[in-house]
């Protein structure tokens, strides 16, 4: 059997890195591994009973007995049941940074990621996905964009799935997380040195997955945008 081969998307929040990983997968015929919806689903499940988002002791706690399952059709389940809707809610989005900042999450969370990579071809986007990860990565990409690019990108996203919110707080948030990803102990968001810069600021979503494919396609990691 050969070797599966793996393509690492990360960035930082609201860059786009879901949507695109999910096209790159779909034309290649990879799995696509949405990390970042682990991360909420455990900060659901931590919210639902209770535990006080920075209490890690408990959270490793509930780890063990905590079925996180991803569907080719980006449905997220967790013990059983469909949170694809929900993870995505204000509440888990202000409170996620501080889950997967714990050491035992992203120790636990990353085993699970890397038995994914081992069995089928994929395509795992996230923020720690070819520095921490999966370091051995055939291809490795690093997503940018601007504050406001993102903020509106979430707010126009947000208003999709009728969660209510507001422009500017939006971006306040995803400078926090910015700040707490970045400066976390455990697996910090930072760009690998051997990864492909792509601002998206202002690049669509199609033109983003076609270079990504050329550049897959191509062999070469040689390229910056």
């Amino acid at each position: 059997m050969a070797p599966s081969k793996v393509i690492a998307i990360d960035g930082p929040a609201a860059a786009g890195k879901s949507t695109v990983a999910q096209m790159v997968a779909e034309k290649l015929g990879y799995v696509y591994i949405d990390t970042g919806a682990m991360y909420r689903a455990v900060t659901l499940k931590a919210l639902k009973l209770g535990i006080d988002p920075k209490n890690e002791r408990l959270i490793g706690d509930m780890l063990p007995d905590t079925e996180i399952r991803l569907t080719d059709t980006r449905d997220v389940y967790l013990d059983g049941e469909n949170v694809t809707e929900e993870i995505r809610q204000t509440l888990v989005s202000q409170n996620v940074s501080a889950v997967a900042a714990q050491k035992v999450v992203r120790e636990e969370l990353k085993r699970r990621q890397i038995q994914y990579a081992k069995t089928n071809n994929v395509v795992m986007d996230g923020r720690d996905i070819g520095t921490n990860v999966l370091p051995d990565a055939e291809y490795k990409f690093f997503m940018v964009a601007s504050v406001e690019v993102r903020a509106k990108r979430r707010y126009e996203e947000n208003l999709k799935r009728q969660i209510s919110c507001e422009l500017e707080d939006l971006k306040q948030e995803i400078q926090l997380r910015d700040k707490l990803d970045s400066t976390r102990v455990h697996a910090p968001l930072v760009k690998g040195t051997d990864a492909v810069v792509i601002d998206t600021s202002d690049m669509t979503i199609d033109e983003v997955v076609d270079k990504i494919i050329m550049i897959v396609k191509g062999g070469g990691l040689n390229e910056t945008n």
